[in-house]
């Protein structure tokens, strides 16, 4: 061993490769590159919160991912969590407010890429289920909704925004006042298909078929936007799911695709010089 050690120190060079028992710092001590940011970002907006998705990152020594948000696009934007896995739920969102999100993915040197150039925007919303709505005829109490309220009204009040109607040949109908508007989504497999919106197309008659599994935009007449899905229907009532915009103007319900996107040209926390 002595003999062994002697050689090693005296001919560092000519034994570099040769020394078994010589230790060598590993490579993740001299790695001081960065992973590509990650990409494909997309949000779901939820009832006071915010789910973000994107592609999962490739390289082979990925150890995490830190998600960033802010008010406007290219402001300043602080970390608000980490995540092992390519989601995070942003539970701190508030109902009617926009967050804009970018995300970093970090390694287990220590190194941290730049912020993601997909910026996506989100609005979350509140939402409710199993709601039951009585044919205006037979209850008049019970035949209305108001999303602003989130409860059962008169069919005919001031705040309605929309009601439940048995046609006189028993055909049966949601319907607006003139001051708003609806329309038939069609038949979709749950609340969350029906991303926003839509910019045209509306009921010209003020009324929609009602279609057990369909599901409905409505337009408020104070420049709200609405959606219900009927989960089941008798000759009586109906039971819907809903879910409701509360930022005025703002068509989002729910964000299953990259609502925005651009290079958040901003600054990290802690960085002064921008993460591009």
């Amino acid at each position: 061993m002595k003999r062994l050690l002697t050689i090693c120190i005296l001919s560092p060079l000519i034994l570099l490769g040769a020394c078994d028992n010589a230790h060598y710092p590993n490579d993740a001590d001299y790695d001081i590159t960065a992973p590509l940011p990650p990409v494909g970002i997309v949000s779901v907006s939820l009832d006071h919160a915010v789910e973000l998705r994107w592609i999962e990152n490739q390289e082979p020594d990925v150890a995490g991912y830190n998600i960033y948000a802010s008010s406007t696009l290219r402001g300043r934007y602080d970390r608000i969590g980490t995540s092992r896995s390519a989601s995070f739920i942003d539970d701190g969102a508030r109902n009617g407010v926009t967050y804009y999100y970018a995300v970093t993915v970090y390694d287990y040197s220590g190194n941290e890429s730049d912020l993601s150039r997909d910026v996506v925007y989100d609005t979350p919303r509140p939402e409710g289920r199993n709601v039951v709505l009585i044919d205006r005829v037979r209850d008049a109490q019970r035949g209305g909704y108001d999303f602003s309220e989130y409860r059962v009204v008169h069919y005919d009040t001031d705040l309605t925004d929309m009601y439940f109607e048995m046609s006189a040949t028993n055909v049966p109908y949601l319907v607006v006042w003139d001051d708003s508007d609806i329309q038939d989504m069609g038949y979709t497999k749950n609340l969350d298909e029906i991303s926003a919106a839509p910019e045209a197309g509306w009921s010209t008659t003020r009324d929609a078929l009602a279609i057990k599994g369909h599901t409905y935009v409505v337009w408020t007449h104070d420049n709200h936007f609405a959606k219900v899905r009927i989960t089941d229907i008798s000759g009586t009532s109906i039971v819907f799911d809903w879910a409701y915009q509360v930022a005025a103007g703002n068509p989002e319900l729910f964000t299953g695709k990259r609502h925005g996107s651009g290079t958040a040209r901003a600054r990290k926390s802690g960085d002064p010089h921008g993460a591009h």
